[in-house]
């Protein structure tokens, strides 16, 4: 699979990670991290595990990691390529509903 659109997930905040993937013709990760020199290969290790579980072989992965733990990673990347994947349609709430209103029923 490849990467349809351009999508982000996390946030630069410290112990979080933004991840953003793009179409590529080719796959290629880049991380960007003050840990990198100590943590760099686990973090691409799990980055490519999620690559993998999600069978996509295309597109450009950016990682900027702000010291998230692994599970952070892996979620945030799973988010991002998700909204990568979707179609225009998909990202449309279904109720019609903007998202600011909580309706509850008894």
């Amino acid at each position: 699979m490849k990467i349809q659109k351009k999508a982000h997930a996390g946030t630069l905040e410290s112990g979080d990670v933004l991840v953003t993937v793009m179409p590529s013709d080719t796959l290629t990760i880049e991380i960007q991290s003050p840990v990198v020199r100590q943590f760099g290969d686990a973090i691409e290790r799990s980055a490519r595990d999620v690559l993998d579980a999600m069978n996509i072989r295309q597109g450009a992965i950016h990682l900027d990691d702000q010291g998230a733990l692994d599970c952070t990673l892996r979620a945030r990347l799973h988010t991002a390529i998700s909204r990568a994947l979707m179609e225009e349609d998909d990202t449309a709430d279904p109720s019609g509903k903007d998202g600011n209103t909580v309706v509850m029923t008894e």
